[in-house]
C-alpha cells in the first residue's frame, strides 16, 4: 500500500468506491473487458464535469492573455506586495477571470482517482477480475497490480508524455514561463508516486489526459 492509504482512509470514500465498482461491473456487463471499462469510467467522469472543464479552459486561456498586464503590475508594485495583489484582483474582476477556476476539475477528479485506487486493490474486485480472466489488458499483465519491467516503462512514458502535452495545450501559447514550468514539472514530480499505484490507475490518468487533449481541440 502507498502513503495514500494512510492519508485518506478507505471508509471515508466507501460510497464512491461502491459506485465506481457498480459502474465498472455495469460496463463489463455491457461487453467491455475491465481494462476498457476503466477507460470508459474515465470518460464518464470527465463528461460529468464537462461544464466545469470548459470553464477551466477558458479561465486558463484568459489568464494567459492577461500575462503581459500581470507582468506589468508585478514590475510596477514589486516593492508593495499588498498593492500588487489588490491591483491583480481588480484586473481579474474587470476581465471576469477566476484564477482558481482551473483547480476545480482536478479536485473533483481526485475522489474518483482515490476510490479507484482502493477498488483496484480490494480482494473482492481482484477476485471479480480474475474470475472473468481479464486481469491482463493490451500490454499490461495485471491491471490490479503494480506494473513492472517494460510495461511500467511504457505506462510511465505514456503518462508523462500525455500529461505534458495536455498541460501545455491547456496553458496556451501566451502562458508565462512559470505556467509552462508547472505543466512540464508536475508529471515528473508525480512519477515516483505513480510507480507504486496499480497499473489500472495509470490507465485512468493516461485516459483523462487524452480526454483533455481532445476536449481542448473541440473547445
Amino acid at each position: 500500500m502507498t502513503e495514500l492509504s494512510y492519508l485518506i482512509p478507505a471508509n471515508i470514500l466507501q460510497p464512491l468506491i461502491d459506485i465506481a465498482n457498480e459502474i465498472l461491473v455495469w460496463l463489463h456487463d455491457l461487453g467491455l473487458v475491465y481494462g476498457a471499462a476503466i477507460v470508459a469510467l474515465t470518460f464518464i467522469t470527465r463528461a460529468a464535469i464537462l461544464p466545469l472543464s470548459v470553464k477551466q479552459i477558458r479561465s486558463m486561456r484568459a489568464m494567459s492573455a492577461l500575462q503581459p498586464q500581470i507582468k506589468e503590475l508585478q514590475e510596477r508594485y514589486k516593492d508593495d506586495r499588498q498593492r500588487m495583489q489588490r491591483e491583480m484582483m481588480q484586473l481579474y474582476q474587470e476581465n471576469n477571470v477566476n484564477p482558481f477556476a482551473s483547480c476545480l476539475p482536478l479536485l473533483l477528479q481526485l475522489p474518483v482517482f482515490i476510490s479507484l485506487f482502493y477498488l483496484l486493490q480490494g480482494d473482492e474486485f481482484k477476485a471479480e477480475v480474475r474470475e472473468a480472466g481479464e486481469q491482463s489488458w493490451m500490454f499490461i499483465n495485471d491491471i490490479t497490480e503494480k506494473a513492472t519491467g517494460s510495461e511500467l516503462i511504457i505506462l510511465l512514458a505514456l503518462y508523462i508524455g500525455t500529461s505534458i502535452i495536455a498541460g501545455l495545450i491547456m496553458t496556451g501559447r501566451n502562458a508565462s514561463n512559470q505556467q509552462r514550468m508547472i505543466a512540464l514539472g508536475l508529471p515528473l514530480i508525480f512519477t515516483p508516486i505513480m510507480i507504486g499505484f496499480p497499473a489500472g490507475l495509470l490507465v485512468y490518468w493516461i485516459s483523462t489526459n487524452l480526454w483533455t487533449m481532445g476536449q481542448q481541440g473541440v473547445v
